[in-house]
């Protein structure tokens, strides 16, 4: 109903303005008195339903155009947040206040003076807009704070394995990463490969990065950049990845064991997560006492293998011959990489009764 009262209103402002139009350009050529006379009116009538209808018509078409920009208006505001709105707000004065300090000389040019300081005014609120709301995460104490301290940032460079993985999207949510997480081209490069793939295993994969690495901006706990630097289709990411943690002298967070070693081979600081992974696991002592059921055989003749709740390898000698029992073992020791952790142990007594 509205869209209709809307549509009427701009044909009749279409037929006032054919009127109107009409009056004048027969006023101005000194033909008034054909106003009262048929043909005047006819053509005032003509000029009118003209008019009218294409505004009628135009109307329709400005108002959808209208409606469309404010609902995009809309929800880009619902998407705002009230900090970044008061950034925003503030980039655009001081934007301003600058650009009237430079326009102070400019507008007292000879015609092209107002149009220059208008558009030096557009173009420096749209700047101060810009610049504040990308820099929203950034603290403006830091740098004095790092300096006073003798501090710097630490950036750290995400492999695509710690992105597929997504526990770096719980870790980041917890607070105890600090700093800037970059994300390299080249890795989103891959995981976009990867995500495109014909295996159903694989493309799941490159999916879920893809979609941890959302979640990471969505977040912005703290600073996330994609790194503009392109890669070398002939060289391993791998490869890329370390060169381009020691040019910016940056960290790399993984949790692939092979790339670790060969990091710290290039003197690179490497955080894997299964490191840390690891480290928050209740530790297993020499002489603690478990239950475990036996479900393979080990690599050494007569060993079995069975795993804590936590995932954790159970090696037990001489206890292959109980598989599919739950079994006492003594700890006799705990061997911690970054692979994982493995307990060894030795066969006490069984436990239970076999297994269904």
């Amino acid at each position: 109903m509205l869209e209709k009262i809307l549509k009427s209103a701009f044909g009749l402002t279409g037929a006032l303005t054919g009127i109107s139009l009409v009056r004048l350009l027969m006023i101005e050529n000194g033909k008034e008195q054909y106003l009262s006379t048929f043909y005047g009116i006819g053509l005032v009538v003509v000029a009118a339903i003209t008019l009218g209808v294409a505004m009628f018509f135009l109307g329709g078409r400005i108002i959808l155009l209208a409606s469309g920009f404010v609902d995009k208006i809309e929800d880009s505001l619902q998407k705002i947040t009230l900090y970044e709105l008061m950034i925003g707000a503030g980039g655009l004065i001081a934007g301003l206040i600058i650009a009237n300090l430079i326009s102070i000389p400019l507008v007292k040019i000879a015609l092209v003076g107002v149009p220059l300081s208008i558009i030096i005014n557009i173009l420096f609120g749209i700047c101060g807009i810009y610049f504040t709301v990308i820099k929203k995460n950034e603290n403006i104490f830091e740098g004095a704070l790092s300096k006073k301290r003798g501090l710097s940032s630490s950036v750290k460079l995400l492999d695509t394995s710690a992105i597929i993985d997504g526990r770096i999207l719980d870790l980041s949510r917890t607070g105890f990463l600090e700093g800037e997480l970059v994300i390299p081209g080249f890795v989103l490069e891959e995981l976009r490969h990867l995500a495109d793939s014909a295996d159903d295993i694989v493309r799941a994969k490159g999916r879920r990065g893809l979609d941890v690495l959302n979640m990471l901006k969505s977040d912005a706990k703290f600073p996330i950049t994609i790194d503009k630097s392109t890669g070398d289709s002939q060289i391993e990411v791998d490869e890329q990845l370390l060169a381009r943690a020691k040019e910016i002298g940056a960290k790399v967070i993984t949790n692939d064991y092979n790339l670790g070693k060969v990091a710290a081979i290039r003197n690179i600081e490497v955080l894997n997560i299964n490191d840390l992974a690891n480290s928050m696991k209740p530790v297993a002592v020499s002489g603690e006492e478990m239950t475990i059921r036996i479900v393979k055989e080990g690599k050494e003749s007569g060993q079995g293998v069975g795993y804590l709740e936590d995932g954790t390898m159970v090696v037990v000698e001489q206890a292959y011959k109980f598989k599919g029992q739950l079994v006492d073992v003594t700890v006799v020791s705990v061997l911690q990489t970054s692979a994982g952790r493995m307990v060894f142990g030795k066969f006490k007594n069984v436990h239970l009764s076999l297994v269904n």
